[in-house]
């Protein structure tokens, strides 16, 4: 497999997907933090002080990754034409997030989603670290992606 990422010095570069077809591409990504039971619990029922910690970490994810390029150097900017974030947990100790990322263009999304989940997680925790600083986030990972000359992949479960 050739990485596309490098010049012919070897050098980093933008890859040129000036010559790629457009279609449309979904990316979904999933993350997890572990906790306390009372923190989640504390989420659940709206008893952060700093706020309703989902909607802000969901408006956290939506905005991460109409950002990506601006974190991640190789990245193209994308005109991003949906994003859904997700919010599950086993009852216990553990918060699930789930990005969806939809594009009709001619590059991915994967990073994109996980942007999202990242920064999701890094905002549920910033809100609820005077409640507990030792929050495990991870393992990140893309879940699935459609669309694009590679095709289709769906994390083996």
């Amino acid at each position: 497999m050739e990485l596309t990422h490098f010049n012919e010095q070897g050098r980093a570069r933008m890859v040129d997907v000036s010559e790629k077809e457009i279609t449309k591409r979904t990316a979904v990504a999933r993350s997890k933090i572990k906790m306390a039971a009372e923190t989640l619990s504390a989420i659940k029922e709206g008893k952060i002080s700093k706020g309703d910690v989902l909607a802000v970490a969901q408006i956290a994810g939506i905005m991460a990754a109409k950002k990506t390029s601006d974190w991640i150097p190789m990245c193209h900017p994308l005109p991003l034409t949906g994003i859904d974030i997700s919010f599950s947990d086993n009852s216990e100790d553990e918060l699930y997030i789930e990005a969806t990322v939809h594009i009709t263009g001619k590059t991915g999304v994967e990073m994109e989603a996980l942007t999202a989940v990242s920064a999701s997680a890094l905002t549920v925790y910033d809100m609820c670290k005077a409640l507990q600083k030792d929050m495990i986030i991870g393992p990140t990972l893309l879940v699935s992606k459609s669309g694009g000359k590679n095709g289709d992949y769906a994390l083996e479960q």
